[in-house]
């Protein structure tokens, strides 16, 4: 979902095009590299469909910014043969205040600093789980910046959420910045 030039400008904040552009980073593997197997579904002990989240930090965010949404998803799967791909994690009104958030964000659908989370697992984030005989999977971390808070509550269904996310989103995008990651399972 790119911020058009028209949302930054009717939006009044954006990112000043003299200023650091906003960025998003993982240590644990660099950005269009091999996401490690402990963040994975195939970790040692992963409950089915889950995995322990990275730690993921952002910089730079545009000065007007309300709240943050960050969306994971798997760009190579075609769910339900729609246009759909994998949900793997929506955590959305996280704190202007926050920087990033921590390695093995725990299960539930709001969190202690008052943020959602869903996944087409649950309420809880899905590692990557791309099968051992095939090709490795695009793994796409999208930071959103917004100018307000979104009024969506998590639905049962994950990808209605994420539906719902993503177009409460619509005109109160600041700034976005990607990281990106591989994987497939082990053989």
């Amino acid at each position: 979902m790119p911020v058009t030039a028209q949302e930054r400008g009717q939006r009044g904040g954006g990112q000043a095009a003299s200023g650091p552009a906003m960025t998003l980073t993982i240590a644990a593997f660099p950005d269009g590299g091999q996401i490690p197997v402990r963040f994975s579904q195939a970790a040692e002990g992963a409950a089915p469909g889950e995995g322990t989240s990275p730690a993921i930090r952002w910089a730079n965010p545009p000065a007007a910014t309300q709240s943050f949404v960050l969306h994971m998803h798997d760009m190579d799967v075609v769910r339900n043969r729609t246009t759909d791909d994998q949900a793997h994690w929506v955590v959305w009104n996280i704190p202007a205040t926050a920087t990033g958030l921590p390695e093995g964000v725990p299960k539930g659908a709001q969190l202690p600093d008052g943020s959602y989370q869903i996944s087409a697992t649950g309420q809880v984030y899905r590692g990557p789980g791309a099968p051992a005989t095939g090709p490795l999977h695009h793994y796409m971390f999208e930071l959103f910046a917004l100018d307000t808070k979104l009024d969506v509550q998590p639905a049962a269904d994950a990808f209605e959420t994420r539906a719902n996310v993503l177009k409460a989103m619509q005109g109160h995008i600041l700034g976005k910045a990607v990281y990106g990651g591989l994987f497939k399972r082990p053989q």
